[in-house]
């Protein structure tokens, strides 16, 4: 390298105001937020594949299972026909655990209260667990009691041919991925809890954690209406 070339990296390095440095952030929000959002995008591609392809394929043969007949069951009810009441009480635990979601970080961004913080955020996590017991209760019922698996489906479909198997397929897989993200949200969220109650985040004088955990867990409340028209209503 040339002494002039040398010259004029030494005089760069010393720059105390270089022409560019990252300079404001484009967008109005934290870089964690950012990410949060960047992951979620990314991450509603995946579901978004997978009920496009349950939807081709829905849509690709003449008939297919019927909803009310296979999602009839419910828990200490059993002979009794109950079409869609128990994956609709589902859908209302996970409605109500984002409504606690969203009072969890209006009191981490408007009040600081960690009482009621840690107040909304357990119930968040207590509705997060029901949803996850109301989906292990029907996985064992179709499993166990129907006798339905990936490539087993016992339902015949409307028109009375047998039960096409993609419906087994799709169900446990896009429902599987939406509860692993229930669950990882979650220990998420028991995580930031006890984070809370320990003072970590009111040391650090920011709780955009909750905010960011919030974003993450309207995200999987949002992902789940979807699921559930395309199984339990189409």
């Amino acid at each position: 390298m040339s002494a002039e070339a040398i010259a004029i990296n030494d005089d760069s390095a010393g720059l105390a105001n270089p022409i560019w440095n990252g300079g404001k952030s484009p967008f109005s929000v934290s870089w964690g937020k950012l990410m949060m959002w960047y992951f979620l995008v990314g991450d509603s591609f995946s579901f978004a594949t997978f009920l496009i392809t349950y939807g081709a394929l829905r849509f690709s043969f003449t008939s297919w299972p019927d909803p009310n007949h296979i999602f009839n069951a419910f828990p200490f009810f059993e002979g009794v026909q109950l079409p869609l009441m128990f994956v609709s009480l589902m859908t209302f635990i996970l409605i109500m655990s984002s409504v606690t979601m969203v009072l969890a970080v209006y009191h981490a961004n408007n009040t600081g209260n960690k009482q009621k913080m840690a107040q909304w955020l357990g119930l968040t996590i207590l509705g997060g667990i029901m949803f996850l017991s109301c989906q292990a209760w029907e996985w064992t019922h179709l499993i166990g009691f129907d006798g339905m698996t990936i490539a087993h489906n016992p339902f015949p479909n409307v028109d009375g041919t047998p039960g096409n198997p993609h419906f087994g397929q799709l169900f446990f897989l896009i429902t599987g991925f939406h509860g692993f993200h229930v669950f990882t949200g979650v220990i998420i969220n028991i995580i930031v809890l006890s984070n809370i109650l320990a003072g970590t985040f009111e040391r650090k004088g920011s709780y955009e954690i909750v905010e960011k955990v919030g974003l993450y867990w309207h995200f999987v409340d949002l992902v789940w209406v979807f699921v559930f028209m395309s199984f339990y209503l189409l």
